[in-house]
């Protein structure tokens, strides 16, 4: 079972409602979805630093055609 802690944080109404307009969901979710997109930050960094450095075996037509 997941475990979870409640905290209690300030944010500005305005963000916290363009946040929420933005995702879609409640203020619950939408501060999930935002720790989520921060922690995963580093991650896209280092996608982003391979870019044009991965060589494939595979054709691009390939790779495209096996989704």
């Amino acid at each position: 079972m997941e475990t979870a802690r409640k905290i209690t944080v300030e944010v500005p109404l305005d963000l916290l409602e363009k946040a929420q307009r933005a995702s879609g969901t409640g203020i619950t979710q939408t501060v999930r979805t935002g720790l989520q997109l921060v922690a995963a930050s580093r991650t896209y960094a280092g996608l982003r630093h391979l870019r044009g450095k991965v060589r494939f075996t595979r054709p691009l037509a390939v790779l495209k055609a096996d989704r």
